[in-house]
Parts: C-alpha cells; structure tokens; sequence
C-alpha cells in the first residue's frame, strides 16, 4: 500500500468564478495513511443550524458555490468539506486504498472534530451514502 499524499497546488483555484470563499483546513489522523489534510468551507454564523453539503463524483465543494449564499442568507451555516482525494483536500497516489468505509472514517473524524451538531444534510452523488451513513453513526449530531 502506498501512503504517499500528494496536494494540488494552491494557484490551481486562483481566478475561479464565483468561487471567493476563503479555504480552511482541517488534519485527520489516519492510523492507515497517517495525517490527512481535508479542506473544507465554513460559511455563516457559527451558531447557526449546520447545512453540511457533501459532493459526490468527480467534483468538489465548488459545486456548491451558488448554492452557499442563498443558505447562508436563510440564515444557516454552511460547512463543505473536499473528500480526501478531492478538490483541494489531499490525494492519496495508491487509488486501491479508496473504499466506501474510508470515505465514511474520514467524514465522521471531519464531523467530530469540527464538532459540528444540528446538522441538516445535502448531498449529490455519493456524497449521499457518506453522509447518511455518518448520521446514522452520530445520531446526537
């Protein structure tokens, strides 16, 4: 198994419309790959109802970028994250090591740390099985 991470340069998403939300980070620790960088978008009053927006194939958190405003003006927090392997999350080189199970132990460390909570989910894609199945696991959340 290969555990070489691999980032996209940051001047990759210089200049794309629409697109001026400020990136932000966050480290999962893999016991498999090690620490992983996972950028997401966090957008809206932090005490506001969560609105986690999970993309699918092949996309990235970009998808959302017209989508963001008007949720954050119904007066919600908007939280995006990038799959790892996504957008400007890391990318791990060996693609074997990319399965359902590892998709959901990475969203479920995003959401435990960010501690996100009052979540409401809108998914496209695959997103939609991560992020069911990351509810079902944290119910409380």
């Amino acid at each position: 198994m290969d555990k070489v991470v691999v980032r996209t340069p940051d001047h990759y998403f210089e200049n794309l419309p629409d697109f001026d939300f400020a990136p932000r980070y966050v480290t999962l620790n893999d016991a498999r790959f090690g620490d992983l960088r996972m950028h997401y978008l966090d957008e809206g009053p932090r005490d506001a109802p969560v609105v986690l927006m999970l993309h699918g194939e092949p996309t990235w958190c970009f998808l959302y970028r017209h989508v963001i405003p008007l949720v954050v003006a119904a007066g919600y927090r908007v939280v995006a994250p990038d799959h790892i392997g996504f957008g400007r999350s890391d990318k791990l080189v060996d693609r074997s090591v990319y399965s359902y199970q590892a998709f959901v132990d990475w969203m479920i460390e995003f959401v435990d740390t960010l501690a996100l909570e009052n979540i409401h989910l809108l998914c496209q894609d695959w997103g939609g099985p991560i992020g069911l199945r990351v509810l079902a696991e944290r119910p409380e959340r």
